[in-house]
């Protein structure tokens, strides 16, 4: 019973804290508008840096990747006094990155979990998650593009673990959070085919109602005159 219900609780847990959507939350602390409602729609550390506060965005980069580092962490340091191991960790890793997609306490809407995944590979591998961060730093360096970066890395993460340390289940957390990252992307993907994919830092573009607002004005400045 026991076998079966620790790393049970355990993802579930790790599904919980990965559904604490620090985009909306630290932006709500911090007065800013919702990410949702503006650039992307993507409650992610990208999108709010579309909203010019480099300090809330780098706070949700840094909590969300602890949401993905923090369960798997645990698990390792207390997991083997419950009969948990490296595997339980990778599922508890891969738990926390789904909350992110589809946390329980945002309505099942949440980002894209670059950053979540980050942090599950840094504290499931540290040696994996340094080469997968620094294969986004490289591309995202050159191009400008964070999703271009994603997908990259995301693509590269499961080969670099499988090569290097041989095959296990970190290799399935890292292959299955590839192929849902490379799905969550479906839009930027054909953004950046047309070339019309956002630039990292890129201001976030007026909304619809405050485009139009900003028409009627410019309309009107012309009638008086």
């Amino acid at each position: 019973m026991q076998d079966t219900l620790y790393p049970l609780l355990a993802m579930l847990a790790g599904y919980l804290i990965g559904s604490l959507s620090f985009a909306v939350i630290i932006s709500r602390v911090m007065g800013l508008s919702d990410p949702r409602s503006y650039g992307s729609g993507n409650p992610g550390a990208t999108n709010v840096l579309r909203s010019g506060n480099k300090a809330a965005a780098i706070l949700t980069l840094v909590f969300d990747a602890l949401k993905g580092y923090m369960p798997v962490l645990l698990v390792l340091l207390f997991g083997p006094d419950f009969g948990l191991g490296e595997g339980t960790a990778a599922l508890v890793g891969l738990a926390a990155f789904l909350g992110h997609l589809w946390p329980v306490f945002f309505g099942f809407k949440g980002g894209k979990g670059v950053a979540t995944a980050a942090g599950v590979l840094l504290a499931v591998n540290p040696l994996l998650g340094a080469a997968t961060l620094a294969t986004w730093l490289i591309v995202a360096f050159f191009t400008r593009y964070s999703s271009l970066a994603a997908l990259v890395a995301s693509v590269f993460a499961p080969f670099y673990q499988m090569l290097i340390w041989g095959m296990g289940p970190v290799v399935l957390t890292a292959g299955l959070m590839g192929l849902l990252l490379i799905w969550r992307h479906e839009a930027n993907i054909r953004k950046l085919l047309n070339g019309t994919e956002s630039r990292i830092g890129q201001k976030a573009a007026p909304s619809k109602p405050a485009a139009a607002a900003h028409s009627r004005k410019h309309s009107k400045h012309h009638k008086d005159h």
